[in-house]
């Protein structure tokens, strides 16, 4: 575990961190709430007028295991989302977002691929292959496993595309909305290949249980090695299930009933004061010698190696995930912590002990059962309580408190021995280096800049460098940028960079890039968090009477020449108004095309051209249209109203939808709009304006709608 593949294992362990450090509450929850509602225990101790499923103390108590279950029960989503995050190189919420969408599309196409294309009676055969997931029935548990599947392919999808660029047509999902759909399609192809690769797994893991149960203590040795190494890839269920409930884990007859199933018997045996027979105790007792003992001093041992620095970081971890698996004999939290560190400490160190702790019971005949897991409740419950006549339960103290020792000295000098990043030994961070602009344009670490670097280093600089910047922003054309002093903003820097146009008001600057927008603020994002610093250099400071943005006025076409006409029509009844009239330096000044606006005194909305629905904004107030010439406009439904997140607007039209003059594209709260505070501009704006086309507005003033009020001519 060298090189390359150790440091990928041991970020994708890091990952695992932020789940980890919820599952010991969830542990405790569950572990109290399962314990004591169990009908085993409430039978065992006769409590059923206190504990049955009508006091108040019952539900509570029912409160607790559910709310610690449903974390474990989705804690392979988790997981997914947990990777992805933490390996995603920036804007980890998309890759986060877009665990979640692959998670679900992966169940719903291998629960439909089930259903449409295998025998569900015959995988229903494989016991615990088939169950429900997220609501899916009949679907296959994958797991954690499957989780952390997930989570990789989206970020390593995230990694390889967060900044793709799309044509001009599909530029609207470049960059990171690219992410949740390709991760989408992923998820639906990862689900079709478990569908019919995971009942293989499941066939083996049952052929092996069929193996175990026929070799005496081998045969529990071999057991407790599989539950264990089963577990972190969340196959243990399929293992362990049909020993527990089935008569692989043997047959007997108690008070005249035949029962099947270790645990069914082992209960059975108890309910009637027969004492528990090791050969079907062996399943459950080896678990608490080294859940309770063995456990929680391997993470004593980490903590004493881990670093100063981060001793008592590490303590609060360990000592909770200590605490759970002491009580409840929930093992994830620790588990975890070490497993991507060193997967030799777990499956060659761990698991060999944990087997021989199986092993160990049962040659000592030990009769110690489990309604959940192998913790201190259960032990006390089902082991001490019965007595040392029924349940032989003593030699687990011994057996433990020598385990205890084994594991602190094993843990302890493997760990020395191999230099194991267990918790509080990772790497420290390496310091960022700064550069100055003359190493930034010419080359880091040897390697010379890309363009989008030295872009991403104009566009700062031209806002007056890092230290002027406050926060940085982009909506759907505009990068939106607040600075600490408005008065630093460079416009000649920033038009060098391709905006189409840029305004300064006061604090506020917004700088017009068009569709394309979103990868450049991505690019930013990622140039300041390497820590790359842009100083303002005085020569670079604009006097006030340059900081002017040009308006270039349009040139009729030459009278030599074909042109062709491409109607326009009001867009709503009300006043229509030369764009220049708005009220937005962005459209007014015509940073991003000629057009037109309407001053709407009706709700209804409708389309100002004959074509097709391009694109349409996720806060729904845009909407971009082109039409069989070419042309491609923008409707800008109010101004700044990408901040009301959608709200205002009820769409009626799909993207792909042919519209004519007569096709109602919206429905539009005008009153809310004014509540708000923002422009009621409906705006219409030609974005692919070139030096061949002109708008000619004829009919402006009070028109209504589907009115034709000018055209768009163009030159060829």
């Amino acid at each position: 575990m060298k090189g390359k593949t150790f440091e990928v294992l041991q970020k994708i362990g890091k990952t695992f961190m932020l789940p980890i450090a919820l599952l010991p509450v969830a542990g405790l929850l569950l572990g109290v709430g399962a314990s004591f509602t169990g009908n085993a225990f409430i039978k065992t101790y006769h409590l059923e007028g206190l504990l049955n499923e009508h006091t108040l103390l019952f539900k509570f108590l029912s409160v607790l295991k559910d709310c610690g279950d449903i974390i474990f029960v989705n804690l392979p989503l988790l997981f997914a989302v947990s990777v992805a995050l933490g390996m995603a190189k920036a804007v980890k919420e998309v890759a986060a977002l877009s665990a979640v969408v692959a998670y679900i599309m992966m169940y719903a196409s291998l629960t439909s691929v089930i259903d449409n294309f295998l025998d569900l009676n015959k995988l229903e055969k494989t016991s615990g292959l088939i169950g429900q997931v997220l609501g899916f029935e009949h679907t296959m548990n994958t797991g954690v496993f499957g989780g952390i599947i997930v989570g990789l392919l989206v970020a390593w999808l995230h990694n390889k595309y967060y900044k793709i660029d799309l044509p001009d047509a599909l530029s609207f999902f470049s960059g990171t909305r690219f992410i949740p759909i390709v991760s989408a399609l992923a998820g639906v192809g990862l689900g079709f290949v478990f569908a019919f690769i995971w009942p293989f797994f499941a066939a083996g893991i049952a052929a092996l249980g069929v193996l175990v149960a026929n070799l005496g203590v081998v045969g529990t040795f071999i057991y407790g090695f599989t539950y264990r190494a089963l577990i972190p890839l969340g196959l243990h269920h399929v293992f362990y299930l049909p020993f527990w409930q089935t008569s692989l884990g043997g047959v007997a007859t108690i008070d005249g009933q035949t029962i099947e199933g270790a645990q069914n018997i082992l209960f059975a045996q108890l309910g009637a004061g027969i004492p528990i027979g090791p050969e079907y105790a062996k399943f459950f007792s080896g678990m608490f010698p080294f859940m309770i003992f063995g456990y929680p001093a391997a993470a004593y041992a980490m903590y004493r190696q881990a670093k100063p620095a981060k001793k008592e970081k590490t303590k609060g971890l360990l000592f909770s995930a200590s605490l759970t698996s002491i009580f409840t004999g929930i093992t994830e939290p620790l588990e975890f912590s070490f497993l991507f560190a060193s997967p030799f400490l777990y499956f060659g160190v761990h698991c060999v002990l944990a087997a021989l702790s199986f092993a160990i019971m049962n040659l000592l005949h030990v009769g110690v059962g489990v309604t959940f897991s192998g913790g201190l409740l259960d032990f006390v419950l089902y082991g001490i309580l019965p007595g040392q006549g029924m349940t032989n339960w003593i030699p687990v103290v011994f057996v433990g408190i020598i385990y205890a020792f084994v594991y602190y000295f094993v843990f302890t000098f493997f760990i020395k021995k191999f230099d194991i990043k267990t918790p509080g030994r990772e790497d420290d961070d390496v310091e960022t280096k700064l550069h100055s602009k003359q190493d930034y344009l010419a080359s880091k670490d040897g390697k010379v800049f890309t363009d989008e670097e030295k872009l991403s280093y104009q566009i700062v600089l031209g806002l007056g460098g890092n230290g002027n910047l406050v926060d940085v922003d982009n909506c759907a054309t505009r990068l939106r940028v607040n600075v600490k002093n408005g008065k630093l903003v460079n416009q000649s820097v920033l038009k060098a960079t391709g905006a189409a146009g840029v305004v300064v008001n006061g604090n506020g600057v917004q700088v017009i890039y068009g569709p394309k927008v979103a990868n450049i603020k991505t690019n930013i994002d990622e140039f300041i968090a390497a820590g790359h610093q842009v100083a303002l250099e005085e020569s670079l400071v604009e006097d006030s009477s340059n900081n002017s943005v040009d308006i270039i006025e349009e040139k009729l076409p030459s009278e030599h020449k074909q042109v062709s006409r491409v109607p326009l029509f009001s867009v709503s009844n009300g006043r229509v108004i030369p764009i220049g009239a708005v009220a937005d330096q962005v459209f007014s000044q015509k940073m991003m095309g000629d057009g037109f606006a309407v001053l709407p005194s009706s709700n209804d909305i409708y389309s100002p051209v004959r074509g097709e629905i391009m694109s349409i904004f996720p806060t729904k107030h845009a909407l971009g249209i082109k039409t069989p010439e070419g042309l491609e406009l923008l409707l800008h439904m109010g101004l700044d109203t990408v901040q009301l997140d959608g709200k205002p607007f009820e769409l009626c039209v799909a993207e792909g939808q042919v519209v004519t003059e007569t096709t109602q594209l919206a429905k539009v709260d005008l009153k809310s709009i004014q509540e708000a505070g923002k422009g009621l501009d409906m705006i219409v704006v030609v974005t692919n304006m070139t030096s061949d086309m002109t708008i000619e507005l004829t009919n402006l003033g009070t028109q209504e709608t589907i009115q034709e009020i000018g055209s768009v001519l163009i030159t060829k």
